[in-house]
């Protein structure tokens, strides 16, 4: 599988999962419409699934447009009532399977009540949307600080070799505050730099790593929720 980024709105990522022997794709959290539609067009892609982490508008704008065009399957949580037209309802711990595309789903309210992760599990790729982002987390908005604590907790669990791409090109930011409540850290500051170098070339952050994330991320540091919690707030004021 090759993934395809797919920069959208201000800050966010939309991704293509294309199946190079067929080019069959499934998209992730289309934003808009537009720039999905220009790469799919441009490459002959046969875009199949609409897979949505949350309900967001950041992440559902492109649905309406993209199941008209190509009549493409919108595949998401059930619960999730406020994403339209859901063709293929998932639950938690399922293991989605369509055409080559595997992909285990994981529930992890925190940032929305029924915000949900895809891992691929033959690729060890997972789509975070805004539960874990590059080096930071989701702001708590439906859900409870613990609820988010123990969601990245089940992420954290994952193979550390496992990539990560996550909904937004925040990692810049995310690694500033991680390097205020880590300052002795010398490789996350050799992180931030590579980063920054990164960025400046117009070049997308992710994806980040489990491994990474473990080793960089001040929030899967944080040894209880007490401590999470205080971390959290602390972000939200950053």
């Amino acid at each position: 599988m090759k993934i395809q980024i797919i920069r959208c709105l201000q800050d966010n990522y939309s991704y293509l999962i294309i199946d190079e022997t067929n080019l069959n794709a499934c998209v992730v959290d289309p934003s808009e419409s537009k720039p999905i539609i220009d790469f799919v067009e441009n490459n002959k892609i046969n875009l199949k699934y609409i897979l949505n982490t949350h309900h967001h508008f950041d992440h559902i704008g492109g649905n309406k447009d993209l199941k008209k065009r190509y009549n493409a399957q919108i595949v998401a949580f059930e619960k999730d009532n406020k994403i339209p037209e859901i063709d293929i309802g998932l639950e938690d711990e399922q293991i989605w399977k369509s055409d080559n595309f595997c992909a285990k789903i994981f529930h992890v309210p925190g940032h929305t009540k029924n915000h949900i992760c895809f891992y691929f599990i033959n690729e060890k790729i997972i789509f975070t949307g805004d539960t874990l982002f590059s080096y930071g987390c989701g702001r708590v908005f439906e859900g409870t600080h613990k609820q988010m604590f123990d969601s990245l907790n089940k992420i954290k669990s994952l193979p550390k070799k496992t990539l990560v791409y996550c909904g937004h090109e925040y990692t810049l930011q995310n690694l500033k505050f991680c390097l205020k409540y880590d300052l002795k850290n010398n490789e996350l500051k050799k992180k931030y730099l590579d980063i920054q170098s990164k960025l400046n070339k117009n070049l997308p952050s992710v994806p980040s790593s489990i491994g990474d994330e473990i080793s960089f991320n001040i929030f899967l540091k944080a040894e209880n929720l007490n401590a999470f919690s205080k971390l959290r707030d602390l972000k939200d004021n950053f």
